[in-house]
């Protein structure tokens, strides 16, 4: 069966280049441009893997992960994040909240394919409660 991705990034160039790999290995992808609208489509279409920016305008992705994790219908989706902030502390932020992965901009598509297997394999944050 095939696995839906839900990628929520703002940068357009980055969104359709990072979807359109995904989509030549199988995957389904939905895209959204800002963490409000990717919040919605989260609840709506049920993902088997989120794929999230962290900065971003309105709804950075640590609000967008909080907002799916605290929802009954959300809360067991994986949850990837996407960022060119690489401190340690931005990576223990994103882990303090719950169960993820975290991909450092710019990344090759191994690193991508690597860290969607892992995360689908893991069966996400219901591995972790």
């Amino acid at each position: 069966m095939q696995k839906t991705i839900l990628l929520i990034e703002d940068n357009q160039d980055i969104r359709e280049n990072t979807a359109e790999l995904l989509e030549l290995e199988g995957y389904l992808v939905i895209t959204a441009n800002n963490g409000t609208e990717g919040i919605r489509l989260a609840e709506l279409e049920l993902p088997d893997l989120v794929i999230c920016d962290v900065l971003m305008q309105e709804t950075d992705g640590y609000a967008v992960f909080s907002a799916l994790l605290e929802s009954t219908t959300t809360g067991h989706i994986p949850f990837v994040f996407m960022t060119a902030k690489s401190e340690n502390a931005d990576r223990a932020k994103a882990l303090s909240i719950g169960y993820c992965d975290y991909l450092i901009k710019p990344f090759d598509e191994n690193e991508l394919f690597a860290s969607v297997k892992k995360m689908l394999s893991d069966g996400g944050v219901e591995n972790t409660r």
